[in-house]
């Protein structure tokens, strides 16, 4: 699995935007298997920035309904990556 593959998308929310302006953290969609060595090696190799420490979280998935037919969305994991204090992810700043 490669830097890629680990990680799926960035999760952009009013709280992971005020994670990133206090605490300069940023909050990632990986993938279900991945391990906080791995989703750390790839946030480095990908954005080229020092992690200082990452928490992993993983979601369960929503119930949801369609008439009689009730299902399961998929579980998903979350990772909170804490970068060094001199390191910016410039995707997140908008320009």
């Amino acid at each position: 699995m490669n830097e890629y593959d680990i990680i799926v998308r960035p999760i952009i929310t009013e709280k992971s935007s005020l994670l990133k302006d206090t605490g300069n953290q940023y909050i990632f969609e990986v993938q279900r298997n991945a391990n906080k060595i791995e989703i750390k090696k790839a946030v480095e190799k990908l954005f080229k920035v020092k992690v200082a420490s990452v928490r992993v979280v993983t979601m369960e998935g929503k119930k949801k309904r369609l008439g009689k037919f009730s299902g399961k969305r998929s579980d998903w994991k979350k990772a909170v990556v804490k970068l060094g204090p001199k390191d910016k992810i410039t995707i997140f700043e908008g320009a």
